[in-house]
């Protein structure tokens, strides 16, 4: 065991400090977007089968509801930018900027060097679940994907509807893409409905039984021209293991709704950030 100091306890009782304090984020106008989703009409669904995912697109200034349907289920969400797909979500810097689950108003924000919302949260029908007991909350954006890679790595397995997997067949099959190519524009997620944590004596990332139901559902406003790409976890509600196909799994719904003209009054897309990026060249 290594020495331990004599002044171990003092530096352990040093105050943390946030390292992105978010007081100074944009805010985004929740008031406005509100009045404006009541004016919406649906213009499309996307049916997503368990065990696959299905892409779907969003023009910015529409919204998108991600919803259980037939049991408990968790999904696993990438986005990209429709017309870039150089540009796509930023797991860590979400992470970064709102903590380690989303909910109502917290966006989600994109990749450098455009590090823009992408999305925000406008309702969410598990809110009411906030942290548990064992330190467990709702839509995390600490996880990764269940991918064919770790599976092999741990238990020497070829498991092909896994997340990764699946997230990049359904890219594939949107673009035209080959899916090598394809796969490596498949990114870390939001994942969606999911529960999860760290244990408090080994840091581990965890998993719990989901408490979605039939009728809950997450809701985005899109910033920005979006394609999206959803995959209904092999896991199902992720209460026992992923990567398999013993547990039982469920499909998700996608739905699409554009608000009435002049509802969003003179609202425009987010500009890309505005770092200079010269990066201390000249």
């Amino acid at each position: 065991m290594a020495h331990i100091p004599e002044d171990a306890a003092a530096r352990r009782a040093i105050k943390p400090v946030i390292c992105y304090p978010n007081e100074t984020l944009p805010v985004p106008p929740m008031a406005l977007y509100q009045t404006a989703r009541a004016t919406a009409r649906k213009v499309g669904e996307v049916l997503v089968p368990a065990r696959e995912a299905r892409c779907f697109t969003v023009p910015a200034g529409q919204f998108f509801r991600i919803s259980s349907v037939d049991g408990p289920q968790v999904g696993d969400l990438n986005l990209w930018n429709a017309q870039d797909l150089n540009e796509r979500f930023y797991s860590g810097k979400t992470r970064a900027l709102h903590g380690t689950h989303l909910t109502t108003g917290m966006r989600m924000w994109s990749s450098f060097p455009a590090l823009r919302p992408m999305a925000t949260i406008v309702e969410d029908t598990l809110e009411w679940y906030g942290k548990d007991e064992w330190g467990g909350s709702v839509h995390d954006v600490i996880g990764t994907r269940c991918d064919p890679y770790t599976g092999n790595l741990l238990s020497g397995s070829q498991y092909h509807h896994c997340c990764h997997s699946n997230l990049t067949r359904a890219l594939a099959d949107e673009t035209g893409l080959d899916p090598k190519v394809a796969e490596r524009q498949v990114h870390d997620v939001l994942n969606v409905f999911m529960c999860t944590g760290f244990t408090r004596d080994t840091g581990q990332y965890f998993m719990k039984a989901s408490p979605v139901r039939p009728g809950d559902y997450l809701e985005f406003f899109a910033e920005i021209d979006l394609l999206g790409a959803l995959s209904a976890c092999p896991g199902g509600d992720c209460s026992t293991e992923h990567s398999s196909d013993s547990a039982t799994c469920h499909p998700l719904l996608v739905e699409v709704f554009e608000p009435a003209i002049k509802a969003l009054q003179d609202w425009t897309p987010p500009p890309v950030n505005g770092y200079d990026r010269s990066h201390g060249l000249g």
